[in-house]
């Protein structure tokens, strides 16, 4: 293996000897060498097996120059567009153009294209003809089927379609990969590779596989509303690795053919992986631009698991990472704190110890690691399963033995806890060490709404269970006599929520003190069932019309109401009690929201006892990364080929919350 980072210029490679590389890695991003991005995990993976592979980041589409840097590999070129999709990158959810990207050097805007994989792929075809190409990471596992796209506002079909790729490979990837490299290594074709779980390939009709389950077709799904929800419903249900069947969708002249997903890796295979040889550290051409904002809090940030049967209808994770929990042994997490310890500008302080959800450690319920999870139904929402068993022992003992690491002097949770999970748990043990040692004065989880209607769209639990959290949070802290709070993540605009939903949100918050600094509206990304609802306006699961707020005006409203208490929001929260019938909400006595004239409370950020403090539902590009960003956390990780192992998911991909 290479000692430091792998090979990314030509002198590098001619320095090494190296003729021909057997794979080159494209990747819409910096490059950084850490576990916590799918790129270095994949790359590093393949050079473990004995292959040479050279890496091209962040490539000048304009030009042939970088395309061409390394000649064509002997085997295929894996493509990626990066951490998160290349329109969340560059777009927010109002489709104003960003100004930064966390995974470029310096925070720089602009070093990607638009739907990346499709450009690097048609380069490439342009450059090198019928080269292997193969795609993977979350833009191209989210669009590998026919799919809404919030930017064109049309329905485009599977980026395999566009690409010209000859595979594509979604979800985790490393079991794909390994075989993939394996069989190609044997001289066999990549037109013949046909049968490697989660992967999807276009072929002639006449070949398609027997006993697939059959969605409509991208001509249907793009001029039938009805066709698209129905659709979506199929890819979800089928997409278990105990009982997933192919899935299969016609495209025009050829058929595009999903088999089931890969197997989740297993604990030895996580702890080999975790192993590798990374430097932690961004490549160093990029320290005198100032570094990848991307990698600043997950330097010293531990993955110690992936999946999660949380399920919300908003996040990619069941459809990419998957619904079931995978863990690393306690052993492997140890050995990785302490080689954080050894890096020389260490200072004592783990960021993360987590992934999607920071608290899963175990299946659900027994019966899904020989029975599959449940088609069609959620472990936690609307209320938790009869058989959903809850224990936080191992998590626990993990992190106590972490704590006692020398040179550890703190150990924060910073990725996503399920308050509605952790609230079910018999024994406070957890909760309360969670309080003492794991909070930084600021324990951020995600709600979302107050509304069971709006709720039940998300997929989410009930508000009952946070409020029963909340005030189990705040008894155990305040008998430590600590001051530490709570930071709600809330959601504007999600399919579901009228005006009605959203006012009924602002008067939570205002009954419960709660003053956010930021909202976010709800973020239309590929794949999603949400997603699914904002275009069809139909529940995909019941068929039922679904009220979507898609106007910039009623955005703006139910965004406003969730900041009533701010001067700036003060016409426009006027303008939606007045539109909702809420007159009774517009005064100066206590149960009002906003006042009439410029002496009414809504006039004081500050006024009431409310915490200003609060900092809710940021767009966290770390993603959104997936994209403040919430870079500290370790959520949603994903590897095939080069998710951020933390993005992926919430609200579609961006590394924005998730849970």
């Amino acid at each position: 293996m290479y000692e430091g980072f792998l090979p990314t210029t030509k002198k590098e490679m001619d320095d090494l000897g190296i003729e021909q590389f057997d794979y080159i890695y494209i990747t819409g991003d910096a490059y950084v060498d850490h576990p916590s991005f799918g790129a270095a995990i994949v790359t590093r993976l393949i050079e473990s097996m004995g292959f040479s592979i050279g890496i091209i980041s962040q490539p000048d589409w304009h030009t042939d120059r970088d395309f061409r840097r390394f000649g064509a590999p002997k085997y295929a070129f894996l493509v990626t567009a990066g951490n998160i999709d290349s329109m969340v990158a560059h777009y927010t959810a109002a489709k104003r153009k960003r100004s930064d990207d966390a995974y470029t050097a310096g925070g720089a805007a602009g070093k990607r294209p638009d739907r990346a994989v499709i450009v690097y792929c048609q380069k490439l075809r342009e450059y090198f003809g019928n080269v292997p190409v193969i795609i993977g990471g979350l833009e191209a596992s989210l669009r590998r089927f026919a799919h809404y796209d919030y930017w064109d506002d049309a329905v485009r079909p599977s980026v395999l379609v566009d690409s010209g790729a000859d595979l594509l490979m979604y979800g985790m990837g490393e079991h794909q990969i390994q075989e993939l490299c394996t069989r190609l290594a044997k001289g066999e074709n990549i037109h013949e590779i046909h049968d490697i779980r989660g992967t999807c390939y276009l072929t002639e009709p006449v070949n398609t596989p027997l006993g697939a389950a059959q969605c409509p077709s991208f001509e249907q799904v793009r001029d039938s509303k009805p066709e698209y929800a129905k659709a979506v419903k199929i890819q979800y249900d089928w997409q278990d690795e105990v009982y997933g069947k192919t899935i299969i969708q016609r495209h025009g002249r050829m058929m595009l053919v999903q088999l089931p997903p890969a197997y989740s890796l297993t604990t030895e295979e996580l702890d080999h992986i975790y192993s590798l040889p990374y430097t932690r550290a961004i490549h160093p051409s990029y320290e005198a631009l100032g570094g990848v904002p991307g990698i600043e809090e997950v330097r010293f940030s531990i993955t110690h698991n992936r999946g999660c049967f949380g399920y919300c209808n908003f996040c990619s994770i069941a459809l990419h990472q998957g619904r079931r929990i995978t863990v690393r042994s306690v052993e492997s997490v140890l050995a990785e704190a302490e080689r954080i310890t050894k890096m020389p500008d260490f200072k004592g302080y783990i960021h993360d110890v987590g992934g999607p959800t920071a608290d899963f450690r175990r299946p659900s319920c027994d019966k899904q690691l020989s029975k599959g999870l449940c088609m069609g139904k959620k472990c936690l929402a609307p209320k938790p399963c009869p058989a959903l068993k809850v224990d936080h022992t191992e998590y626990l003992s993990m992190l106590r033995k972490i704590r006692k690491v020398k040179g550890v002097k703190k150990v924060f949770i910073r990725s996503g806890i399920r308050y509605d999970y952790l609230i079910e748990d018999k024994d406070d043990e957890f909760m309360k060490e969670l309080i003492m040692h794991h909070v930084s004065g600021q324990l951020k989880v995600a709600p979302e709404h107050c509304s069971a209607v709006v709720l039940d769209k998300m997929g989410k639990p009930h508000i009952e269970a946070y409020k029963r959290f909340q005030k189990r949070f705040y008894e155990i802290t305040k008998g430590m006599g600590k001051e530490q709070y709570l930071v709600p993540y809330l959601m504007s605009s999600h399919p579901g929520s009228t005006l009605n939903e959203a006012i009924d949100l602002a008067l939570f918050l205002k009954e419960n003190k709660i003053r956010p600094e930021q909202v976010q509206d709800f973020y239309p990304t590929p794949g999603t069932i949400s997603t699914a609802m904002f275009y069809t306006e139909l529940d995909p699961y019941t068929m039922e019309k679904v009220y979507v707020p898609k106007t910039p005006k009623e955005k703006a409203m139910q965004r406003a109401l969730l900041q009533y208490f701010l001067p700036k929001n003060k016409e426009i929260v006027l303008e939606a009690l007045r539109a909702a019938g809420r007159r009774d909400l517009i005064g100066t006595s206590p149960k009002c929201l906003v006042a009439d004239d410029n002496r009414g409370q809504g006039n004081n950020p500050r006024k009431g006892g409310d915490r200003p403090w609060q900092n809710t539902s940021k767009t966290r590009k770390a993603s959104s990364g997936p994209q403040a960003k919430n870079t500290g956390s370790t959520k949603g990780r994903s590897s095939s080929f080069g998710n951020s192992q933390k993005s992926g998911t919430r609200n579609g991909q961006n590394g924005k919350r998730k849970h």
